[in-house]
């Protein structure tokens, strides 16, 4: 991590996510921090001390993706310095990072990083297993697209995504989560609200 003097604006993202790294650190680092975004978590990065951006799960991107520009995110990697400058200014946007054409992770300006409301019916990981839940996590591998008899795309490609899914003490699912990450998927964590499910203390 750079020892840098936060500006005040950004102390409470720096409070929440960590120092920042320089762009030459970030880029030293940079499939490591694409895999950590793809797995919920989010890192600061900066340039020259006055131009911050984030590097962020796609869950953080809001809005609509159309129009937004993308770039794989191998080649991110060379052009660091100008997209953490692009998306940093104070008109930027949020960088789409994709992977075979398939946006994975974005670059956004640090300061759209407020603070929002948790949805009211999240549930806590840790809280469910303390109470006697189990959490079972399984991975769906990525898939290519598929062509039917004609040569027309009978479907799309399938990105790897991780699944969680919470059972009460009688062993009956009662919640669950997905996401591109194992983190992503116990956040996003929601319960079933079927009736007669009333199992689990936490639900």
């Amino acid at each position: 991590m750079m020892d840098v003097s936060t500006p005040s604006a950004y102390t409470a993202l720096v409070n929440r996510y960590g120092a920042p790294l320089g762009v030459e650190e970030a880029r030293t680092h940079w499939g490591a921090l694409v895999r950590a975004a793809r797995e919920g978590r989010t890192t600061l990065i900066t340039r020259e001390h006055w131009e911050w951006a984030a590097l962020v799960p796609m869950s953080e991107v809001t809005g609509p993706m159309m129009g937004l520009p993308t770039w794989p995110a191998t080649s991110a990697r060379a052009k660091l310095g100008d997209l953490v400058r692009q998306a940093g200014r104070p008109s930027g946007s949020a960088i789409l990072l994709t992977r075979h054409r398939t946006p994975i992770a974005a670059l956004c300006p640090a300061d759209s990083l407020a603070p929002r409301p948790v949805p009211p019916d999240l549930l806590d990981a840790e809280a469910l297993l303390r109470d006697g839940a189990q959490i079972v996590l399984r991975f769906g591998p990525e898939r290519t697209g598929r062509l039917d008899d004609d040569g027309a795309a009978a479907a799309g490609p399938v990105e790897p995504v991780y699944h969680a899914s919470v059972r009460g003490p009688a062993g009956i699912e009662v919640a669950a989560g997905s996401g591109a990450g194992i983190n992503e998927a116990l956040q996003s964590l929601r319960p079933h609200h079927r009736p007669g499910i009333t199992d689990h203390p936490s639900l």
